[in-house]
């Protein structure tokens, strides 16, 4: 059975427990406006010197061939782990830390990801109830998550059906799919969340 088809039985057969959930409102709250995304950049050496690399998403697999000694924080907080998809030793950071600690010095980071709070008064997402349901070729996602916290459809601006659709396909590039074939959002206390996503490794 061909990949692409098998998928579409996945699709199918999730369908049913999505429920055609979609939120239509825009507003924005005070709070809305004040949120920034999360954004870091990590820096080899210490004192923010050397090779540096912007973050402004989670990332699975960094890829670097150096270590980490240093990290400014625009925004939000920061989880930084020794090995791909947040594994190993790891460190959360929430501002500017020109010299890391020991546990990460010298070693080389190969996977970040934002946490908790992302800026906007203290604000935080709120904890996140994921039913998941796995195929060969897909996985669906009731309320996808990171670190327990839940998904914002779109993190500037108003939340739109695009702006749910990246959001989605990078958050299930960083749970190590190629991205979403569906997705939709829910609407809590005035935001829009992340909500029945469907993640597929080929084919969407």
């Amino acid at each position: 059975m061909k990949a692409v088809h098998r998928l579409s039985i996945v699709g199918a057969a999730l369908a049913s427990l999505t429920g055609g959930m979609l939120a239509t409102s825009t507003a924005q709250t005070p709070e809305d406006r004040m949120y920034r995304p999360p954004e870091a950049t990590i820096y080899r050496d210490a004192a923010y010197r050397g090779p540096a690399v912007f973050i402004g998403e989670a990332k699975a697999n960094l890829g670097l061939a150096w270590p980490v000694n240093s990290v400014r924080v625009a925004s939000g907080r920061w989880e930084l782990c020794e090995k791909t998809r947040y594994r190993g030793n790891c460190r959360t950071v929430d501002r500017d830390t020109p010299m890391l600690g020991s546990v990460l010095r010298g070693m080389t980071v190969q996977s970040i990801r934002p946490v908790g709070a992302g800026g906007g008064g203290g604000w935080q997402p709120p904890i996140a109830n994921d039913q998941v349901a796995r195929g060969n070729f897909a996985e669906f996602h009731t309320q996808p998550s990171t670190s327990r916290y839940r998904v914002l459809a779109c993190t500037a601006g108003s939340a739109t059906a695009a702006c749910a659709a990246r959001a989605a396909d990078t958050w299930c590039r960083s749970a190590g799919w190629n991205g979403s074939a569906r997705e939709h959002m829910e609407t809590v206390a005035g935001r829009e969340y992340l909500a029945d996503v469907l993640c597929v490794r080929s084919g969407y």
